[in-house]
């Protein structure tokens, strides 16, 4: 991924993107920075990262760093190295892989073992229009998604990478709501505020190969 020029912004956030291989997390985030999916898609090797500036709603501007990570197990220890000092985070699984939601509650408790306390994180049901083309496709009801999300307190958004349906909505409305956690908890100070600086680690080699997670 391509990082874009540095621009205006008044507030800086990390974000992540985990969840099992397969579940269409680089394509979330190809489909949100790029408005395409990525041409020649593999496996996430590590992890790799985008960043993109948004105008917030409330006022504002938000600089979000998105790190997408790799599913693999043996990736494990390097993506856990990024939960670090991130204040924002889409759990993604596959609607028509109901495997891919049961291993959600470990992802979502090793998350906030490392990451900030007061991440705010939102699940994420991808595939959409596989199971709008065909509702026997669906494994995972959204009922069921939305009681998991509720329970644990997280947001929740379905989505769908190949026609783009909610993808926007889910990035800036998880922005929004750190903004407002931030905001609340008194933390909305700027660049320079605690946990919305980004620190990444030098002993972390973060370039890797164009990826469909």
């Amino acid at each position: 991924m391509q990082i874009t020029k540095d621009e205006d912004y008044d507030f800086l956030y990390k974000i992540v993107i985990i969840g099992e291989a397969g579940v269409g997390k680089t394509h979330l985030l190809s489909k949100y920075i790029k408005g395409t999916l990525p041409k020649n898609p593999t496996s996430t090797i590590g992890v790799e990262f985008a960043t993109r500036t948004v105008p917030l709603p409330s006022g504002g501007t938000v600089k979000a760093q998105i790190w997408d990570t790799a599913g693999q197990e043996r990736y494990r220890a390097i993506t856990c190295a990024h939960y670090r000092r991130s204040i924002g985070a889409l759990l993604v699984y596959d609607i028509t892989n109901e495997k891919s939601f049961g291993a959600c509650k470990r992802w979502m408790e090793e998350l906030r073992d490392q990451a900030e306390p007061d991440i705010v994180i939102m699940l994420v049901g991808n595939k959409l229009d596989l199971v709008e083309k065909n509702r026997e496709n669906r494994k995972v009801l959204r009922e069921t998604a939305e009681k998991f999300a509720k329970a644990n307190s997280l947001l929740f958004q379905e989505t769908s990478t190949f026609t783009g349906d909610n993808v926007k909505e889910a990035f800036e409305g998880l922005l929004q709501n750190i903004y407002q956690t931030k905001s609340q908890a008194g933390g909305g100070r700027g660049r320079e505020s605690g946990a919305n600086r980004l620190v990444a680690n030098p002993q972390m080699d973060i370039s890797s190969k164009s990826c469909c997670n």
